[in-house]
């Protein structure tokens, strides 16, 4: 029986989010081992040692029209935020990261509109500031426990964290716009075929082979190099080619609106490593979700 494109796009649409929510918890025992730099460069390496014979044959196939666009969507999607939730979950939970991310639709219409010029409803504006209002108490509450001293996040990390939202929201515009005409696996394995140079650069300035061989000294950092690799392969090489399919089959909102599942991912993984959860994060969750469904909520032929 033939999958129909609609169903194709669901099924889709439920393993990205197990993957990509259970990359929150990878990242999070990633950095008990290695630096946050290290984290990020090793998953963008390994990826990249994955697709890179695929991606220097690709390479050739990309119209040069279109470099420029797949390099900014590449940078933003694959690059900038590899780094940033590593560095924000030094101090915050991976649940927390979770529910922060779900703000990726939101960000979706506020960019799509100012930036691209992409028309809004009225449903996706209320959606848009519950969204904001979700993420207001998050980090409200946040900030007053740290004041209490009850909590180790850190509005600076949480920070990190909406800019690798803005950034996925920003090339996934991008991507819709520029790189829909590109199949999704060549588009993956040219991005990634790129970005593994300067990751690996990376890699050899902060010392990584040095830090290694040390701390395997002491604790097995073999298991760091497997929940890190885990991730590269599932969380970024594959999920990518999933996520830039899901975007050409349906549209930006539809495909960011991954993050509406990803929440409930993340709190199991970190339930499963006993991170305290919160009502207060339930409740912030919840706005932030019921924001989403808004976005979500409108007429076909205003899809973004």
């Amino acid at each position: 029986m033939k999958i129909t494109e609609n169903t194709q796009k669901w099924i889709l649409l439920f393993v990205l989010a197990l993957t990509w929510g259970s990359s929150f918890f990878l990242i999070k025992k990633g950095v008990e081992y290695f630096q946050p730099m290290q984290v990020g460069a090793l998953r963008i390496a390994i990826a990249g040692i994955l697709l890179l014979p695929f991606g220097l044959y690709n390479l050739k196939s990309i119209p040069k029209k279109t470099l420029p666009w797949l390099l900014l969507s590449g940078f933003l999607s694959n690059f900038v935020p590899m780094f940033l939730f590593p560095m924000a979950e030094v101090k915050i939970s991976s649940s927390l990261a979770g529910i922060l991310n779900s703000l990726v639709p939101i960000f979706v219409v506020i960019i799509g509109h100012f930036v691209f010029h992409i028309k809004s409803n009225a449903t996706q504006i209320a959606g848009t500031i519950l969204g904001f209002v979700g993420a207001f108490v998050l980090i409200y509450f946040s900030e007053k426990q740290i004041i209490a001293k009850e909590s180790n996040h850190d509005l600076l990390h949480i920070g990190y964290i909406l800019l690798a939202t803005i950034c996925y929201a920003t090339a996934g515009l991008i991507t819709k716009k520029h790189l829909s005409n590109i199949p999704s696996f060549r588009l993956s394995t040219v991005v990634f075929t790129v970005l593994f140079f300067p990751a690996a650069i990376l890699l050899i300035y902060n010392d990584f082979y040095g830090d290694f061989i040390t701390l395997n000294q002491t604790e097995n950092a073999f298991n760091g190099l497997a929940y890190v690799a885990i991730l590269a392969v599932f969380g970024t090489a594959l999920a990518m080619i999933i996520f830039y399919k899901l975007i050409q089959i349906s549209s930006t909102v539809f495909a960011a609106s991954v993050t509406y599942l990803m929440p409930f991912v993340a709190i199991f993984w970190g339930m499963f490593d006993n991170e305290p959860l919160q009502l207060i994060h339930v409740i912030g969750m919840s706005i932030i979700l019921l924001g989403v469904y808004l976005i979500q909520y409108k007429k076909k032929e205003e899809v973004l």
